[in-house]
């Protein structure tokens, strides 16, 4: 490949195989910074470019420099939102800035305690061992629709306070959201005049931001010991409130639905790696976040330029769109080791998944909670794990989905003990 022929990294079905690497590596090498056309896919038309950061220090660097590259200005999707619907997507806390995204932060933080999300530490560990009953003794399943899909669904709606009547719903908005570009999840919704229609826009959205309203509304007049209560109560507004529950019912889901097939495939194609936690069980956390590293379910994140800025030596103006790769700052032999190798002792493991600066996801707790209870369920009771089929990932420049992942394994029985679920 030739400095000018500078590979592809938006097309979102260039990830529908898997993270391309070789064109990482080399972006890495030769144009750390690089310049990136929008062009038309399907039906979604052309846009005005973007800069693709793809070094774990620049990514660290725009991450941690909202001055220069906002969240606020043009929002954190690669695709621009449609002008009528920015001033009201502003309003989320994942696309503010300081000092306001700071006072808002302060706020959620005293209702997204870590001693609320305790609470419900014994239901999630229940949950991943019925979940892995279920599947133990078929030998094999497709994990994502059979095993992982629900889980972090129902822990989430746990936390909120959702009726268990109404949870489907946070699936069906969760794919309507993360599976637009990929043509299983989503048919495109057109305007009259036959132009596809951003799915994430307000105006798609309306029934889950009503019901997030809805639901405000009754935890109000019956008050229980759940987050929707807490933020209902909470100095904040109410769109502050619906886009928050937006952003939970998303993130908050979609973050773990993610990473847990993508952690098992990693352990089905490295099984020495699975035999060494089986032999260390203390390892567990460090391979939870190899697991993170190896397969974070975010792809990317986008922020705009305030002023002309200099990044890697690459002149950026104002106003430009600035997209940094977590799925390639996971990988810099800069940072790691001999980064395209799974190894669940590499210690540190500074990976970049939950993002950082600012803005680094207010849920991690929460999620760390649900794979290591997961993990320690899974990675004890279902041995010898091996693809039985192929592998059909999200078509997406954002999330970095598993849709089908068909495994086989050997079961041990229900009374051989479990990995350490609850001891820390």
């Amino acid at each position: 490949m030739t400095a000018t022929e500078v590979p592809d990294v938006f097309d979102p079905r260039r990830y529908a195989t898997g993270i391309p690497h070789a064109d990482f590596a080399w972006l890495r090498e030769h144009q750390p910074v690089s310049r990136q056309a929008e062009h038309r896919v399907g039906d979604w038309p052309e846009g005005p470019g973007f800069w693709a950061v793809t070094r774990y220090s620049d990514v660290e660097r725009v991450l941690k420099e909202p001055a220069a590259f906002s969240s606020w200005l043009g929002a954190t999707q690669i695709r621009d939102p449609a002008p009528e619907d920015l001033p009201f997507i502003r309003r989320m806390m994942l696309n503010l800035d300081p000092p306001e995204h700071g006072a808002l932060r302060r706020i959620i933080s005293r209702a997204f305690t870590p001693r609320r999300i305790d609470r419900f530490r014994a239901d999630v560990a229940a949950r991943a061992r019925e979940l892995v009953d279920s599947a133990a003794d078929r030998g094999g399943c497709d994990v994502p629709p059979e095993l992982t899909d629900d889980y972090p669904l129902l822990n989430l709606a746990d936390l909120l306070g959702v009726p268990e009547s109404d949870r489907r719903m946070l699936l069906e908005w969760t794919n309507r959201i993360i599976g637009y570009q990929d043509p299983e999840h989503s048919e495109p919704t057109r305007d009259a005049d036959g132009n596809p229609v951003n799915p994430r826009s307000p105006a798609q959205l309306a029934d889950m931001f009503d019901y997030a309203g809805e639901l405000a509304a009754h935890k109000r007049r019956n008050p229980a010991d759940d987050l929707m209560t807490a933020l209902a109560t909470a100095e904040i507004s109410d769109t502050e409130l619906r886009m928050f529950f937006f952003l939970l019912s998303v993130a908050g889901n979609d973050t773990v639905r993610s990473a847990l097939p993508g952690g098992l495939l990693a352990f089905a194609d490295h099984p020495d790696q699975h035999r060494l936690l089986l032999e260390q069980p203390g390892l567990l956390d460090r391979a939870i976040e190899e697991t993170l590293r190896y397969h974070p379910p975010v792809l990317s994140f986008r922020r705009t330029a305030t002023a002309d800025v200099t990044l890697a030596g690459q002149h950026i103006r104002a106003g430009d769109k600035v997209v940094v790769f977590h799925c390639s700052a996971n990988f810099d032999p800069e940072r790691f080791e001999d980064p395209l190798r799974f190894d669940i002792r590499r210690s540190p493991n500074a990976q970049l998944s939950f993002g950082t600066g600012p803005h680094v996801c207010l849920g991690t707790h929460f999620a760390r909670m649900q794979l290591r209870a997961f993990y320690s369920e899974a990675l004890w009771r279902l041995r010898e794990l091996h693809r039985t089929g192929p592998v059909q990932r999200l078509v997406s420049n954002f999330i970095n989905g598993v849709k089908h992942l068909p495994l086989g394994f050997t079961a041990t029985p229900p009374e051989a003990p479990p990995g350490p679920i609850l001891d820390q």
